[in-house]
């Protein structure tokens, strides 16, 4: 029997980016009934201090949060890398999703964001990747939703309709322009498909089509901040290269977008989910 996966996980190293994905995790456990564990990694390499003060240590800091929220958090100290732990630990665990820190894509910055989508895409667990704290007493009421030919897009809507139910979001479905009659006939299969779910579901929408397909990453930054938009929905590029870590692939863009919008990245499985479990309540988390 498949596990019950109702905890965010919150990727933990007592810094105010750190800090910052904690309180997001409590923005959404607190509309959806989730647990919230906070998860430290040491690597054995740099380790200087023994494990054992190390976890009394981040007990302490557990303790501390649980005590200025109000909420009962979880902890727990993991030894490894963040780029294998992290993703490893969410797949075997209850992990209903990851919510991590990052910075921006300026100067050395860059190679915080390339870092953060290496342990992303090593996971079959969704991670909401912030940059900065969320705004107070404010709910994700907004979504974009950026659709194109890849089949993968129906992935990620089950986590639209998700967040959507909990928080009454609207969700802006931001369309690929496409010329080619065969991309296009994708594209409007894959927009097809998310209208009739979010219907089926009663969430509000709006259709919206990008100006050029040359960029879709940037447009849907600039959407997304024309929107006042509280979060990114994307599927991560399946099969991603090291080419992609150096160049920049395009969710590197979103993820370290200048706006400082929350993204939420949904990795391709190995095949396409059945279209029963995008009905609400269908689903087991």
């Amino acid at each position: 029997m498949e596990k019950s996966r109702n905890t965010l996980l919150v990727t933990w190293d007592n810094t105010e980016m750190s800090e910052n994905a904690l309180l997001h995790a409590l923005r959404i456990a607190k509309n959806a009934g989730n647990n919230i564990r906070m998860v430290h990694i040491v690597d054995q390499v740099e380790k200087s201090a023994p494990m054992d003060e190390v976890k009394a240590e981040f007990q302490k800091q557990v303790e501390n949060r649980s005590r200025a929220h109000d909420f009962d958090f979880q902890g727990i100290v993991l030894t490894g890398s963040i780029f294998k732990e992290i993703a490893a630990y969410a797949n075997d665990s209850d992990a209903l999703m990851v919510i991590m820190g990052t910075h921006g894509m300026t100067g050395l910055q860059k190679i915080t964001g390339s870092k953060a989508l290496r342990v992303i895409v090593g996971s079959t667990v969704p991670f909401m990747v912030i940059q900065d704290k969320p705004p107070a007493g404010k709910r994700i009421g907004s979504i974009v939703f950026p659709i194109d030919f890849k089949a993968e897009n129906k992935e990620k809507l089950t986590w639209a309709i998700y967040l959507g139910k909990y928080f009454d979001s609207k969700v802006y479905l931001f369309k690929a322009p496409v010329k080619d009659k065969g991309l296009k006939r994708k594209v409007n299969s894959n927009l097809t498909f998310a209208v009739k779910f979010l219907l089926q579901n009663n969430l509000d929408y709006e259709i919206f089509t990008a100006k050029k397909s040359a960029n879709l990453a940037k447009e849907t930054i600039e959407f997304a901040k024309e929107k006042n938009a509280d979060l990114i929905l994307i599927t991560t590029t399946k099969n991603i290269s090291i080419a992609d870590y150096m160049l920049g692939a395009a969710e590197q863009q979103i993820i370290a977008n200048t706006s400082k919008i929350p993204v939420m990245c949904v990795n391709p499985r190995a095949a396409i989910v059945h279209m029963s479990q995008f009905m609400w309540g269908a689903r087991t988390y």
